[in-house]
């Protein structure tokens, strides 16, 4: 029987590691829209936001930066990988999306 709840301790301990990881990515894609938002800022601003704001690996870290009609969506996706002993070979990488947007601020 211990096994078992070893077992199943890790799967809640997995699942709290990604709900902890999708709030880092919420806030990074709120960072990166503000920063891309501000006054004069270019895409890779946000980027570099996003990248400061959530201890994440950068190399599973992608932001994508549009702009339209004066607003500014960031959105960050992150493959988070499952890691935990036993289970994390058992569950597949989990894709974590994030978008923010801002209204772009004008010079002058």
């Amino acid at each position: 029987m211990l096994p078992l709840i070893a077992l199943l301790l890790l799967g809640v301990v997995q699942v709290a590691i990604v709900a902890a990881r999708q709030v880092a990515v919420t806030h990074a894609a709120r960072e990166a829209a503000r920063a891309a938002a501000a006054a004069g800022a270019a895409d890779g601003d946000g980027r570099q936001a996003a990248l400061s704001a959530a201890a994440l690996d950068p190399s599973r870290l992608d932001v994508t930066i549009v702009r339209q009609q004066g607003d500014v969506r960031a959105t960050v996706t992150f493959n988070d990988p499952t890691d935990v002993p036993l289970v994390g070979p058992l569950i597949p990488d989990v894709a974590l999306v994030a978008s923010a947007s801002f209204r772009e601020e004008r010079n002058g």
